[in-house]
């Protein structure tokens, strides 16, 4: 059973409780369908501007979390019924993921819940 952390956006908080993120988690669909059983081991709310991105990560990492997920809203928007990618919450989402994951030394997806069309969750190693 893999850990996983997950980094959600401020932009969002006040409007999404995680229910369909946590769900696919535990379902492991959608973002975690790569894995056969997974155990979440924390959530983060980042602030603007992600200063604190990379030590999110590293507390996680410390708290038993062997991948980070970023929240599917960080980097896609929805339009009607769907989603699609671009107009996130987060214009940098790929920088911090990038130096966060080299810094902590485990990889950083991006993708939860509400998977664009043909998207395949990007992984940072």
């Amino acid at each position: 059973m893999i850990k996983i952390g997950m980094i959600r956006c401020e932009k969002n908080e006040k409007k999404c409780p995680l229910t369909n993120c946590i769900k696919c988690h535990d379902e492991t669909v959608q973002g975690f369908s790569e894995y056969d059983e997974c155990s979440l081991a924390g959530v983060f709310t980042c602030r603007c501007p992600g200063d604190n991105f990379t030590e999110m990560v590293k507390v996680l990492k410390a708290k038993g979390a062997e991948v980070v997920h970023i929240v599917t809203c960080a980097f896609s928007n929805k339009k009607e019924d769907s989603w699609s990618l671009g107009n996130g919450f987060c214009k940098q989402i790929d920088e911090f993921a990038i130096s966060a994951s080299a810094e902590a030394g485990i990889p950083v997806v991006k993708g939860t819940a509400h998977l664009p069309e043909g998207y395949i969750p990007e992984v940072f190693k």
